[in-house]
């Protein structure tokens, strides 16, 4: 067991699932090819890089070095001794410094400018749309060296040990204020649903928050968030629930209704895609490798939901393939703007409901196990240690034919036999019968 967990410490972290995706294209490695390199199936690739399941053992240092990108070539280290002003102009100042070397004279050279810090992100709108709320790319970068900064880390500034270490529960309240709004928005166009949308969004939330040190490390925590509240909306056990059965009142000025009836008439994953790509503006693999379909598949969806809402917007149809995008991530946003999207709950709500449905499960599993032991106690207490086989009762049957071979003496036949062997015989011994 030392061994193990020693060798798995050693491999260093995995990236995203859609890093791993990435970086294994950009390879020109196929699923097959890695699970045949791994010793795994296909499928099991293609589920490491979906993030349901993540490789462990030696399948994950494989996997990690199968994936991992190529070092970069060092630069050519210049000796300290021909290091002159104009070989550093561009990092200690002006090319008009004297021409002293490093090595002479460190002390007479001016300090480095201190990098310039992440700007914090502003505080959400008052009315935000799904696109400014929620965003990928460099966008989502940002996101993830904000709110994944773990305490005692240094945050790449001259002041880093001045500042104050943002705690898990600050880094979740940020994103939560930042994104849930727009969240909650982008679900209700995925649905129709306003109170849908909101328990699902606060859902993602409360998952996010049980799993924080795998979401504050991850490449794209509002993605992660977004994936998980869009999983949670489209699932089909809400058909069972009365309230959730019927979609919401559509809006009522023509146009907007003509494109919430449209969104609607078309099927969940045609509803996400075009959501996704024209409505939060992810691009077309990052929207494939989130509705976990290959790229040409979410291409032929995209082009087919486009269309389908292209008969009902007749602007929509008249405008060329370029502007198609643009046209329909404003009126996606206008839509969401419109409506009257129920408002989150507070992010230590959230979290303190989180804490509390993981405690009541937590409690739940450790009285089952508790209940099965002591059931399993009792039988095996009560249990007979033998088994008796019942004796079946006596039945009268007719009709069953008579035994071949000797018959059974009868009466007159048994006082025979006793008669003969009372009497003394008299003659010759083979004339003497021999009664058995």
């Amino acid at each position: 067991m030392t061994r193990s967990t020693t060798d798995e410490a050693a491999v260093p972290p995995l990236p995203s699932p859609k890093e791993r995706r990435r970086l294994r294209k950009a390879k020109s490695l196929s699923e097959e090819e890695v699970a045949a390199a791994v010793g795994v199936t296909r499928a099991t690739v293609r589920s490491w890089e979906t993030g349901r399941t993540s490789p462990r053992g030696r399948k994950r240092a494989l996997y990690a070095k199968l994936i991992a990108p190529e070092p970069a070539v060092k630069p050519e280290v210049v000796k300290p001794s021909v290091v002159t002003a104009e070989a550093t102009a561009g990092v200690v100042g002006p090319a008009e410094a004297p021409a002293t070397t490093l090595a002479a004279a460190p002390a007479d050279l001016p300090e480095a400018p201190p990098l310039p810090e992440a700007p914090s992100p502003a505080a959400p709108p008052s009315d935000p749309t799904p696109v400014s709320d929620t965003r990928s790319g460099a966008e989502g970068a940002d996101d993830r060296s904000h709110t994944a900064e773990v305490p005692g880390r240094p945050s790449g500034t001259a002041e880093a040990s001045d500042e104050r270490r943002v705690s898990p529960a600050e880094a979740f309240d940020e994103l939560y204020a930042r994104t849930a709004p727009g969240l909650v928005r982008q679900t209700y166009l995925l649905t129709g649903r306003r109170s849908l949308a909101r328990e699902s969004v606060e859902r993602a939330f409360e998952l996010a928050w049980q799993r924080w040190p795998e979401v504050a490390v991850d490449r794209d925590p509002a993605g992660w968030v977004r994936a998980a509240a869009y999983e949670c909306a489209m699932s089909p056990w809400h058909r069972l629930r009365r309230t959730h059965r019927h979609p919401d009142a559509p809006p009522t000025e023509p146009g907007k209704r003509a494109l919430f009836d449209a969104l609607l008439d078309l099927p969940p994953a045609y509803r996400r895609t075009l959501l996704l790509y024209d409505g939060v503006g992810l691009d077309l693999p990052e929207t494939a490798a989130e509705t976990e379909a290959s790229t040409p598949a979410a291409a032929g969806r995209l082009m087919t939901a486009r269309a389908a809402v292209a008969e009902r917007l007749h602007e929509l149809a008249d405008a060329a393939p370029a502007e198609q995008s643009a046209l329909l991530q404003d009126r996606l946003g206008g839509l969401a703007r419109a409506e009257h999207v129920p408002v989150p709950r507070p992010a230590r709500a959230v979290r303190t409901g989180s804490e509390n449905k993981a405690r009541l499960w937590t409690r739940a599993a450790v009285a089952g196990v508790a209940l099965l032991i002591a059931v399993t106690g009792l039988t095996l207490h009560t249990a007979p240690t033998h088994y008796e086989q019942p004796i079946s009762p006596p039945e009268r049957v007719g009709g069953v034919p008579p035994r071949g071979g000797p018959q059974k003496l009868t009466a007159q036949d048994l006082k025979l036999q006793k008669s003969l062997n009372e009497q003394v015989a008299h003659g010759p011994e083979r004339l003497v019968p021999q009664l058995e």
